[in-house]
């Protein structure tokens, strides 16, 4: 597929602020489930400082807001083409070692509610029947409701409270394949859906294969990316992964706003 991607991010703030800074990570790349045709980034209100790649793989720019700035927009627009490999992403090209995504964050620590639902899990006769199950086991325990959990709440707490979005399943998935010895890591990225325009972007994990490297697991939806999925950027939760972060000094609050769009830009050339 050839998808068409805009995602606008709005900040708006009650006073000018008087220092800001923006960690970017909204810079896709090509590899093995897609080709990066076009990618642009633009900034309101904003300068950038950096750009450097993270110990991660992703690519990261450092923004500084303008002194005296109400509002900050950030415009990600590009073309991806994509390939339906099963979940497939294959081995890292890089040096990070496996044992980084096996280790434990304050967002995917692995508390008595987690380990009951890791006890639970069938641990079946190979890796992917393994994996499989335990998608469908977080699904059926974590009901999908966006909006009843925040960013910064941990897996166990999701897995207490029973519900919770995509970024939710992911970190419940990561954890749970952890604590059963699997280096697992987040994925942030985009969903193609009928109408193409989503209140944010998608989210899932990524687990590390025997065999076959790094395959991708969908808990909120059940499945392994396909086509329909650009990979934007990963690590070990939300954290690491955010398509943007930052700081900010000043008084007063902000609102934040974010719109994404996905649509499927013609055919394909064989």
């Amino acid at each position: 597929m050839r998808l068409s991607i805009t995602h606008t991010t709005t900040y708006r703030y009650d006073e000018p602020v008087a220092y800001g800074l923006h960690e970017l990570r909204l810079i896709p790349q090509s590899g093995p489930s897609q080709k990066v045709e076009s990618w642009d980034t633009r900034i309101a209100a904003g300068r950038r400082q950096v750009r450097f790649t993270d110990h991660h793989h992703n690519i990261v720019e450092l923004v500084r807001v303008e002194s005296g700035a109400t509002e900050t927009v950030v415009v990600a627009t590009g073309t991806v083409v994509t390939t339906d490999t099963a979940g497939v992403v294959g081995p890292d090209q890089g040096q990070t070692p496996q044992w980084l995504y096996r280790r434990a964050t304050e967002l995917t620590a692995p508390g008595p509610n987690l380990r009951r639902l890791v006890r639970s899990v069938d641990r079946g006769t190979n890796d992917l029947q393994i994996l499989h199950g335990l998608a469908a086991d977080v699904r059926n325990a974590v009901d999908y409701e966006p909006g009843t959990t925040e960013v910064d709440t941990p897996a166990d707490a999701v897995v207490e409270a029973g519900s919770g979005g995509c970024q939710d399943h992911s970190h419940v998935f990561v954890a749970a394949a952890r604590t059963l010895g699997y280096p697992a890591r987040y994925v942030s990225g985009y969903l193609f859906v009928e109408g193409g325009q989503e209140d944010a972007g998608h989210a899932w994990a990524e687990v590390s294969v025997n065999g076959l490297g790094w395959v991708g697991f969908d808990v909120a939806n059940q499945i392994s990316p396909d086509e329909r999925y650009v990979r934007l950027a990963v690590g070990l939760d939300y954290r690491d992964a955010a398509p943007i972060s930052g700081v900010r000094r000043g008084a007063g609050g902000e609102t934040l706003e974010v719109d994404v769009s996905v649509a499927e830009q013609g055919s394909v050339q064989q």
